[in-house]
């Protein structure tokens, strides 16, 4: 706790009115000294028994470079105190303006800003403090709050459909896909079957009138590709920007992706979920290099050095930035918040739109 500008200013007035009163008497120092010094006084006693106000960061959702999120922090106060709430905003993200607001704490509050996603990885918003001040603003207390919440920004999404059509065959190539309806067996009829999948035709040739049942090839069954990414420079945004733009083109395609960097790996997946969790893992991508044996194994090998970002597939090296068709060819990867199917029929919500 501690005087504020205003609050010296009020402590010196007091001490010159002291200085004054021996010159023109008691009178004086009744007049002026007397009441502000109980108010001063009245300051300190209210903002001393203030309460520490309860705070809970919400969870921040994860976005794309470019794009913006609202960081929103739950403030609860057992009183009515003026308050000064300042966050603060970590390395990577921006704000219009100075996340700071001067408010009236009473009971719940919500105190709420944009943040503007400026680069890829785990960022962080907080710590939070808030000064809590008596009505006349003479006397403040300040409380520290050291949690933090992440940011997780993705890398740069780049568009593959711009690139020669040979490259983006033999990319292509690697994703081997099976219609997610393509026939597979007949079965007898189980209850709770859909009357959709019932045979009808083998059905009226069974002489016991009992229902045969179309199993049909599952999605799961699509072909698995390994994608291995390494960074041998320190452009590891570029590998995380290409890696991304390859696994996202993969899994339109239908395919089930797998995802191996130098600091960690996801097994073959695919789905809304699997996208993120992919994502996820490029975000927070080190430079490094991967074991000779990951290297071979890779159906993609997407690979930085000081020069460039190549793309290998089929021992066919492929320049990442033909493929997408040069700089040109590159997205903003914001999402508008709506939902989009993508080629296998899966939702995903707000996820940059690429084309293979």
């Amino acid at each position: 706790m501690r005087l504020t500008l205003r609050g010296w200013t009020a402590v010196g007035v007091v001490v010159l009115a002291v200085a004054m009163s021996w010159q023109a008497g008691p009178r004086a120092l009744n007049a002026v000294v007397v009441p502000l010094a109980v108010v001063v006084l009245a300051g300190l006693l209210s903002v001393g028994r203030a309460d520490r106000p309860r705070v809970d960061r919400h969870p921040v959702r994860e976005g794309f470079i470019g794009e913006r999120r609202q960081v929103e922090v739950a403030i609860q106060s057992d009183g009515t105190v003026a308050a000064t709430v300042r966050d603060t905003v970590g390395d990577g993200l921006s704000t219009a303006e100075e996340p700071i607001t001067e408010t009236t704490l009473a009971g719940a509050e919500t105190f709420a800003y944009d943040v503007e996603l400026e680069e890829r990885g785990d960022r962080r918003v907080g710590p939070l403090s808030i000064a809590v001040s008596d009505v006349l603003g003479f006397a403040e207390r300040r409380f520290e709050y050291e949690e933090t919440t992440s940011v997780l920004v993705y890398p740069r999404v780049r568009d593959l459909s711009r690139g020669p059509t040979a490259d983006l065959q033999t990319l292509a190539s690697v994703a081997p896909v099976r219609d997610a309806k393509e026939f597979d067996h007949l079965r007898e009829y189980r209850r709770g079957d859909a009357l959709r999948d019932v045979h009808w035709k083998s059905a009226a040739k069974r002489p016991d009138d009992e229902l045969t049942v179309v199993e049909y090839a599952d999605e799961a069954d699509a072909g698995a590709v390994t994608v291995a990414a390494e960074c041998v420079s320190d452009r590891d945004d570029e590998l995380a920007s290409a890696a991304a733009s390859v696994v996202t083109a993969l899994l339109e395609l239908g395919a089930t992706v797998g995802l191996t960097v130098p600091d960690g790996t996801y097994p073959p997946g695919s789905g809304r979920s699997h996208h993120r969790d992919l994502l996820g893992l490029l975000a927070v991508a080190e430079p490094g290099e991967l074991p000779e044996r990951t290297r071979q194994n890779a159906d993609v090998l997407v690979r930085t050095d000081e020069e460039e970002t190549t793309i290998v597939v089929d021992d066919r090296e492929i320049p990442f930035d033909r493929l997408c068709g040069g700089r040109d060819g590159e997205l903003e990867a914001r999402r508008s918040g709506s939902d989009r199917n993508d080629r296998s029929g899966r939702t995903v919500e707000g996820e940059t739109e690429v084309h293979a």
